[in-house]
């Protein structure tokens, strides 16, 4: 068990025993999937500890993260200890790229706004390294504004800075803790549209899909959390798939939003799958006053009695 290393929006440990009480025993999984893995609180928590699986998001730089921590965990920290020799506010590093003007020409106030753009090199089409910029990524992430992750329609990271005070001094315990989740894991780490999971998973195992919600709903902190969209006709699709899945004899719980329950009310859908509504307080918004429960709902083809909450003496859940 690990704990996540990233602060993402939509993130579940808020609900976090919720959505497992919907799984099946921990004996009775074989394998785990998570196509919108975010900031992992699930796959962390124990999605790890099953006989092989994927994880997967369509953010190639949250991707590359993952990967990096797995594969390149020394790096990682060498290049995080070394973001952390200076605050967000201070001067822009001369030994740098980026320590006047950023890629188009604005005026780089201080070192925050100077790693941005170094984070930028990627959707810029220039050279960049993956270590440094998974690196940055996290340290983005402590010191950005709200702890957001959005990309403009270039593809940018365009968070203002922060006042976070925390810069992840006390991270590296964490950051080892999780590596180890995903070294110890046979997962495969991958960065593709959410559909590839029906090629992937087999009967027993289990999918938990996290989309990011309906913009539209009360649920929804935001969702462009890449430079692609995440709407209606995607949301169907997803109920498309999770149909096939069931069909396939696999498991698959979603947590969404509460504007989408009438896809799954459909007769031919509703046969197999049943919602619960669920509270859940966002820590991360774009509206640093908006922050608050919100209702989520948890959909599920696993039947009442094979779920976890149906066994007391699971309550911990191991």
């Amino acid at each position: 068990m690990a704990d996540p290393v990233l602060k993402w929006a939509g993130g579940k440990r808020q609900i976090l025993q919720r959505i497992r009480e919907h799984f099946r025993r921990a004996e009775d999984i074989e394998g785990y999937h998570e196509p919108f893995v975010g900031g992992g609180a699930v796959f962390f928590r124990e999605g790890h500890e099953y006989g092989g699986g994927t994880i997967n998001d369509i953010n190639v730089r949250l991707v590359n993260f993952y990967r990096v921590l797995k594969n390149d965990t020394e790096g990682l920290l060498d290049e995080f200890s070394l973001l952390r020799e200076r605050k967000p506010d201070d001067e822009p590093n001369s030994a740098l790229d980026y320590d006047q003007v950023d890629q188009h020409d604005r005026e780089i106030d201080n070192y925050y706004y100077q790693v941005r753009a170094i984070f930028n090199k990627r959707p810029n089409g220039e050279e960049f390294d993956e270590v440094r910029e998974a690196a940055i990524m996290l340290w983005l992430n402590r010191t950005c504004f709200n702890g957001l992750y959005r990309e403009n329609r270039s593809g940018e990271f365009n968070v203002p800075i922060g006042s976070h005070k925390n810069l992840g001094l006390d991270m590296d315990a964490k950051i080892q803790q999780a590596a180890d989740a995903l070294k110890s894991a046979d997962v495969d780490i991958k960065n593709e549209d959410f559909g590839y999971v029906e090629d992937y998973a087999e009967p027993g195992d289990l999918v938990y899909f996290d989309p990011p919600y309906d913009p539209n709903s009360a649920s929804s902190s935001f969702v462009e959390y890449t430079s692609e969209s995440f709407g209606k006709d995607e949301q169907r699709r997803l109920k498309e798939l999770a149909v096939d899945l069931d069909a396939k004899g696999v498991d698959v719980v979603i947590s969404n939003a509460p504007s989408v329950t009438d896809l799954y009310e459909e007769e031919e859908v509703a046969k197999y799958f049943d919602h619960s509504k669920v509270g859940a307080r966002r820590a991360i918004n774009s509206d640093g006053d908006s922050r608050g429960e919100v209702n989520e709902v948890i959909i599920t083809n696993i039947d009442e009695e094979d779920r976890r909450h149906a066994h007391p003496n699971l309550s911990d859940y191991p």
